[in-house]
């Protein structure tokens, strides 16, 4: 059965950022599919609250609270997953985060702080757990952003970081093959809330424009990500490697202005039929 190949049945997956939004997601959808999980993340409760909904659904996990950027935190994960499971097939580097801030305010830690998170902690994470994985053959997916790729004011330190990402993705990939696959995704503009609390309550219109820069016309959600990341996982990409997977509704970033306002035009013209029709 070609269902088959998206299964993760008996393999032990490392989810970061598992505590809430994309990460939780991914965390409890590969469980869905027969993973036992190892969530990683640095807020107990809500690490407690995925390990509960995948234990409530019949699933296998352990909870890791650690910070990803101190220099132990790669040994302790692994030790606490073979601990647990005794080996490691699959790496989500989902942990990321950083505010965006024009250049001439950003300080030197808040750009230190974006490559200790966004890069410096997966290279460390993937590193320590590549030897795990040699044996049997494993799978890394970085989870990436739109601002590796837009040029955005005061998003420097996010995205140069992202970026880094990226390119750390296509280098792993050479260097790990054949047994290691290393991939990323390139994630657009997700509704979690996070992204409710930093952006679309602190920028006035902002949903509206990101739907209108997106031809799907609507953000896209944790399930998304979390679908997509379990096809880089699982057997179903066993020929992929390398890869930057952009999950963002089809945004195209060099679009002209007059393209986007006319975009956003249409959209506006649509959502008022539909609220005339109904």
């Amino acid at each position: 059965m070609i269902l088959d190949a998206f299964r993760l049945d008996r393999k032990v997956a490392i989810v970061t950022g598992a505590g809430r939004g994309i990460g939780a997601e991914i965390a409890r959808s590969f469980a869905e599919v027969g993973a036992e999980i190892v969530c990683v993340a640095r807020t107990c409760s809500e690490l407690d609250e995925t390990k509960a909904a995948i234990e409530a659904a019949g699933g296998r996990a352990i909870a890791v609270d650690c910070d990803l950027t101190a220099s132990d935190a790669p040994e302790r994960i692994v030790d606490e997953a073979l601990a647990a499971f005794g080996r490691i097939d699959v790496l989500v580097n989902n942990a990321g985060g950083g505010g965006h801030v024009p250049t001439k305010h950003a300080k030197d830690d808040h750009f230190e702080a974006a490559l200790d998170l966004n890069f410096k902690a997966p290279f460390y994470l993937t590193r320590a757990v590549a030897p795990h994985m040699r044996v049997r053959g494993g799978a890394v997916v970085n989870i990436s952003s739109g601002f590796a790729r837009a040029a955005n004011v005061g998003s420097i330190p996010y995205g140069g970081a992202k970026a880094a990402l990226e390119q750390l993705t296509r280098m792993m990939a050479m260097e790990y093959a054949p047994r290691i696959r290393v991939n990323a995704i390139r994630v657009g503009a997700v509704t979690t809330e996070n992204m409710k609390r930093s952006l679309l309550e602190a920028v006035p219109g902002i949903g509206e424009k990101l739907e209108a820069w997106t031809p799907l016309e609507r953000h896209g959600t944790p399930a998304d990500i979390a679908q997509a990341a379990l096809f880089l996982a699982s057997p179903a990409s066993s020929f992929v490697t390398a890869r930057i997977l952009p999950v963002d509704g089809g945004v195209v970033l060099e679009r002209s202005a007059m393209e986007l306002i006319a975009r956003a035009e249409r959209l506006a013209e649509r959502k008022s039929e539909r609220k005339a029709g109904s």
